[in-house]
């Protein structure tokens, strides 16, 4: 089923889509197989299916919420071209 290229405008208008003249009849020929897929799915029992919300059923684990520094203070200032004590050292910017 084809959809009608006014309705094809429109749907191109309202999704900022430009559609030319000649890309009308194809686009509204494929919306419509869209559509004709979707009544399809329709006819489909899903009677004894169990809504889900995802596709697992994995439950999220929630941990405690406390700031920390990550306790990793050598292995980052081990990465830094120059240290002073435990802090980087960066040049003056600013005078």
């Amino acid at each position: 089923m084809a959809m009608k290229e006014e309705i094809v405008r429109k749907i191109a208008i309202l999704s900022r889509i430009n559609v030319s003249d000649d890309e009308l009849d194809n686009i509204s020929r494929e919306l419509g197989s869209i559509i004709d897929w979707i009544e399809l799915l329709k006819e489909v029992d899903t009677q004894s299916v169990e809504p889900m919300t995802g596709g697992t059923d994995i439950k999220s684990f929630k941990r405690e919420d406390i700031v920390n520094d990550g306790g990793y203070q050598e292995k980052i200032l081990k990465n830094a071209p120059s240290k002073n004590d435990n802090l980087f050292e960066v040049p003056k910017v600013v005078e």
